[in-house]
């Protein structure tokens, strides 16, 4: 796949994925405080995502070394659907 074309089917799929998740939830919280340096907050995040991504790029690496894309997706997929029965049952 070219550079550009998968740079912005990843910067779609995880910008889309990010809005509205627990990790823009905290960051939100963190920018209410009228005391709190929104410089600080807004580096501390991105840095933090950065390297989450980091580390999600080096795992799937080695992970594709060992397991298929195609079981990738359906491990991915379960998991997901897991948590959100999960989420279901557990909810008040």
């Amino acid at each position: 796949m070219p550079f550009w074309s998968l740079f912005s089917t990843v910067f779609v799929t995880v910008f889309l994925a990010e809005i509205g998740d627990k990790t823009q939830l905290a960051t939100m919280l963190f920018a209410t405080k009228e005391e709190s340096n929104k410089w600080a907050i807004f580096l501390g995040s991105a840095v933090a995502l950065v390297l989450a991504a980091g580390i999600g790029v080096l795992v799937g690496e080695q992970l594709g070394k060992w397991i298929s894309p195609k079981m990738l997706k359906w491990i991915a997929g379960a998991g997901f659907v897991v948590i959100g029965i999960w989420t279901i049952v557990s909810g008040d």
